[in-house]
């Protein structure tokens, strides 16, 4: 049974704005002694971010719904996740990000039923976003970019270390004409009160993670505003909106990397390297298609090892808004997250098998880079 209400947190923004980053980030600055839950939902098939978290700590656990918005079918595969998150973590705190893709007013819509209002308090919901994206219309256009915005309690403008500051006053002028009317943002650095009456604009980035996690922690507490957006945006002062087509919503398969998973077999297939129905040459591959999106994602047994450098240049080579990849290489296991040009790469200490996901705003040459993965790589000991 229950004993507490447990602080609920959303951390939404679109592909590659940093939402695993800061994550990690406040994972690092929790409250000794405390429980950490953590909910990731991915836009591909293969699941990569719960490996890019790399806890291994008994007070962290983390959990993977892949393939898809999380909130489709009815909410299922996210009501079955956070339940088996609170049946064996009991955690003090729930972080969830969904999709880049996904859609926050309904994953909300989920979180807020009746049902969990003995169990989770919502608190804020945080969007990051990159300012310097309110100049392509790719993003400004599309509807989930602005629905992400127009739900949050704080805005941080991720990779603020990049762009002048001038960029996050724009933000604050694009947030006063998405968001629902009355709503009045404040723009600070510093502001950590619990006003609901605003919506504060923080810069954020790596490199100020140590700077500014103690006034982010504090923004958690907020309450959701839980507002409506029905009819909330004039039609005057509405944004034109991207609605591109998009094939028949499929189930996200859950994958459970911290126990047994219980949902379904297809969890099982993709949670550990050994229950894995690899082909003839050890390799799974994976491909999820919506809202304008293309991914692919290859998944190799523990025998592949990587050439570390021909591996980074190929990555470099691809030009793709997207990739995330887990590799076990001659120089150990990496991990590579790329956002159009920008590309971090991590040490990590442990992978079952290697895993890299391409996103795409057009359809991927899957068989050309099957092959050049392939040819990156040796098999051990066959």
């Amino acid at each position: 049974m229950i004993q507490k209400i447990i602080p609920t947190n959303v951390i939404t923004g679109f592909l590659g704005v940093g939402k695993t980053s800061l994550i990690k980030a406040l994972l690092q600055h929790k409250p000794e002694g405390e429980v950490w839950a953590v909910l990731v939902n991915e836009f591909g098939e293969i699941g990569i971010d719960a490996g890019l978290l790399d806890s291994d700590s008994e007070q962290i656990q983390i959990k993977e719904v892949a393939g898809g918005c999380m909130c489709c079918a009815a909410g299922v595969p996210m009501q079955v996740a956070i339940n088996q998150l609170i049946a064996k973590a009991k955690p003090d705190r729930l972080l969830i990000e969904p999709t880049g893709l996904g859609h926050p007013k309904e994953v909300l819509k989920v979180l807020t039923q009746p049902h969990y209002r003995q169990v989770l308090a919502m608190k804020a919901c945080v969007t990051l976003v990159d300012a310097r994206k309110l100049n392509d219309s790719r993003y400004t256009e599309h509807e989930i970019f602005n629905q992400q915005l127009q739900v949050a309690d704080v805005v941080l403008a991720s990779k603020a270390d990049s762009y002048p500051a001038s960029l996050i006053t724009e933000l604050a002028k694009y947030l006063d004409l998405i968001t629902p009317t009355g709503t009045t943002l404040q723009s600070t650095d510093t502001d950590t009160d619990t006003d609901t009456d605003t919506v504060p604009i923080m810069p954020w980035s790596l490199k100020l993670a140590a700077e500014l996690s103690v006034s982010i922690m504090s923004l958690l507490e907020r309450p959701h505003k839980g507002s409506t957006l029905t009819n909330a945006i004039s039609s005057e002062n509405k944004p034109t909106i991207l609605r591109p087509s998009s094939p028949s919503v499929k189930a996200p398969r859950l994958i459970d990397i911290n126990y047994s998973p219980l949902f379904s077999e297809p969890a099982a297939e993709l949670s550990s390297g050994q229950h894995i129905e690899f082909d003839e040459r050890g390799l799974l591959r994976k491909t999820n298609q919506g809202d304008g999106f293309y991914s692919c994602g290859w998944v190799f047994d523990p025998s592949y090892e990587f050439d570390f450098d021909k591996l980074l240049g190929f990555i470099k080579s691809l030009h793709v808004p997207r990739l995330k990849a887990v590799m076990i290489t001659e120089e150990g296991i990496a991990g590579f997250n790329c956002v159009e040009s920008e590309l971090s790469i991590v040490e990590l200490d442990d992978a079952m098998d290697s895993r890299i996901e391409i996103l795409s705003m057009s359809e991927i040459d899957i068989e050309s880079v099957e092959v050049a993965l392939l040819g990156l790589s040796s098999r051990l000991g066959l």
